[in-house]
């Protein structure tokens, strides 16, 4: 059995990756084998410590994990594993010999998916590979959909204030507004989402939080309920840059227009967006009545309100 080296990057445009943890060569081989024929890509660990590693360095698809194994046993690995954000979505299906209740219970208390049980059967395991993986697929295909768009995700546990998952794009904005560098949300952020998960949701219209940064604005929105005690929430980044792009694109405006529009939704006069932009009165009016032959409308209150319905980052302060 050869394997890949572990600084070598991965290339997952062909195929899903798996992570076999345990310290018998013997199950590695016929595992790995089995899954290499199937068109996975395997990677491998002998102990807990290494697994730790790889599944930080890989992130795998999915995790098959031994639970008996000298030095950190698999129950702690996975308790680790799903400590981390960049972890914690990862399916893991725990390998054993440890049939009693209390070993079944005690494998998904860790954060196991499922299980089986040794010696191991390849087929049974690669059809389980299956089902996890396409399940875990379209979760990661659902948030690195919303990071694309500018709506970070994130699931919290309201008892500890601990990140339980994260997009890459969350982690950025935590970073850069809030601060975060490990995985465990401000007392404040998470008094306010406490509050609100206590309180009935309107999905049509959820309350938000805003941070400021500056002229740049993270807002958050509290989502649903992922589980007994986590909640997912969504933020994206606001500001005014943004507002005047969207408004550019939205309605082929020139830049000066989208400005100028962008002003007029504010409640500034003419007077107002001629001192913030340099120019005069009559300028500013010139453009808005481009802005309003665009529009289709004829007055600065149609104007903004038709702005507002089409560029939702206008009605946020």
């Amino acid at each position: 059995m050869s394997l890949p080296p572990p600084d070598l990057p991965i290339d997952r445009s062909e195929s899903d990756v798996v992570l076999i943890v345990d310290d018998v060569p013997d199950n590695l081989a016929v595992l790995h084998d089995a899954l290499d024929e199937s068109g996975y890509t395997v990677l491998v660990a002998t102990d807990g410590a290494s697994a730790l590693s790889r599944a930080a360095q890989a992130v795998p698809d999915v995790i098959l994990l031994d639970a008996v194994m000298p030095g950190l046993d698999g129950f702690e690995v996975a308790r680790r594993l799903k400590a981390q954000p960049e972890t914690a979505h990862v399916p893991i299906i725990f390998m054993t010999g440890l049939t009693e209740t209390e070993h079944v219970v005690a494998a998904f208390q860790a954060g196991g998916v499922d299980y089986v049980t040794k010696p191991i059967r390849p087929q049974e395991v690669v059809a389980r590979i299956v089902t996890h993986v396409q399940g875990a697929r379209l979760a990661r295909q659902a948030r690195n959909a919303l990071d694309a768009f500018g709506h970070a995700t994130l699931s919290v546990r309201l008892s500890d204030g601990r990140v339980v998952w994260q997009t890459p794009l969350a982690r950025k904005f935590l970073q850069d507004y809030l601060g975060c560098r490990d995985a465990v949300l401000p007392a404040d952020l998470l008094a306010w989402v406490a509050s609100q998960a206590a309180a009935p949701l309107n999905p049509r219209e959820p309350v938000t939080r805003t941070v400021t940064q500056g002229p740049r604005r993270l807002v958050f929105a509290l989502h649903r309920q992922t589980g007994d005690d986590e909640w997912l929430l969504v933020m994206h980044e606001a500001s005014d840059a943004a507002a005047i792009e969207a408004l550019t694109l939205g309605f082929k405006l020139t830049l000066r227009e989208a400005e100028v529009l962008y002003w007029v939704v504010k409640g500034k006069t003419n007077r107002d967006i001629g001192d913030i932009l340099g120019s005069s009165p009559a300028t500013v009016k010139k453009h808005l009545e481009h802005v309003y032959e665009k529009l289709g409308v004829e007055t600065r209150t149609a104007a903004a309100s038709v702005a507002i319905g089409r560029v939702g980052l206008l009605g946020q302060r």
